[in-house]
């Protein structure tokens, strides 16, 4: 039997923690460029945080579902 902190759902929760890490990161440094007068770059990857703010949602759901169909 697999350990369970390899499982499926407990790998994807971990790709998911990265996830959001790297949004927070990168807003760090849009935040820290805007004040440097580059909005367009800014407005850029705020576009790209979007997506992947709305995409986390989803990730979230379905570990969710997996979580609650038991070890895998």
């Amino acid at each position: 039997m697999p350990s369970p902190e390899y499982s499926l759902p407990d790998v994807l929760e971990r790709l998911y923690q990265n996830q959001l890490a790297l949004e927070a990161a990168v807003m760090e440094l849009t935040l820290r460029v805007e004040r440097q007068g580059a909005t367009d770059t800014g407005d850029n990857v705020r576009g790209a945080l979007h997506t992947i703010g709305e995409n986390a949602g989803h990730i979230k759901q379905g570990l969710a579902k997996l979580r609650a169909q038991g070890p895998h």
